[in-house]
């Protein structure tokens, strides 16, 4: 079980059910969560150069999944990321010596990120244990499994 986790996630951040899968696999340490929301943009606004509306967005997520987690008892910080994830976990990597990166999601069929196989492209680019948690936001559910691949646990 890792005392340090890093958690990206986008309109998933907020959900109750993935804040109760970081406590899980916390295993009831006190580890330290930093939670990076990428500051993800429509087609649109990413023409228009609207970035502040995302930004503004990410973080409201952010800083709600930080108090959720410090409600658990867990160190939790956060911050905003660059609107692509894997850059944003590369970001978050420089600073943060996290043991293992979970990666929440839609459900298949309405996650952009899983019809461009995030999870697999975590897995291949960063040498810690994945774990994918799905949240469905609107069914109040959540599907927590080690992401498939040589370096899940």
């Amino acid at each position: 079980m890792p005392d340090r986790i890093l958690v990206v996630a986008n309109e998933t951040c907020p959900g109750a059910e993935l804040h109760r899968a970081i406590v899980q696999l916390a295993g009831g340490k006190p580890s330290e969560v930093v939670v990076i929301a990428p500051a993800v943009n429509g087609w649109l606004q990413t023409w228009a150069t609207d970035v502040d509306s995302a930004i503004d967005a990410a973080r409201l997520r952010v800083e709600e999944a930080v108090k959720a987690l410090r409600d658990e008892g867990l160190q939790a910080s956060g911050d905003v990321g660059d609107g692509n994830p894997l850059v944003a976990i590369e970001d978050a990597l420089r600073v943060f010596e996290a043991e293992a990166i979970v990666v929440s999601t839609h459900p298949p069929g309405r996650s952009r990120w899983l019809s461009r196989d995030l999870v697999g492209k975590v897995q291949k680019r960063f040498e810690l244990p994945v774990t994918h948690v799905v949240v469905d936001l609107e069914h109040d559910t959540v599907e927590v499994r080690p992401a498939a691949g040589v370096n899940a646990e």
